[in-house]
């Protein structure tokens, strides 16, 4: 993943990224989730940030994604 064409959507718990998720594929945007907590878990680490994942999106959807985003804060 490249950091200059994804950009950060959105911080929160893997519920609320679920339904954050379901939202964007309705709209055919395909996000990259990232949980730290996961992969430190996997590489046997402790937990940095338990339940906390972050979602990003390609820059070319990101006005699109930050508008189903808004629209379920609502």
């Amino acid at each position: 993943m490249s950091s200059s064409s994804y950009l950060h959507l959105f911080s929160g718990s893997s519920i609320d990224v679920l339904a954050l998720q379901n939202g964007l594929a309705e709209e055919n945007i395909t996000p990259v989730v990232k949980d730290e907590a996961e992969s430190a878990r996997l590489a046997g680490f402790g937990q940095t940030a338990p339940l906390m994942q972050r979602v990003f999106v390609h820059e070319e959807e990101y006005d699109k994604a930050k508008a189903v985003l808004k629209q379920l804060s609502a």
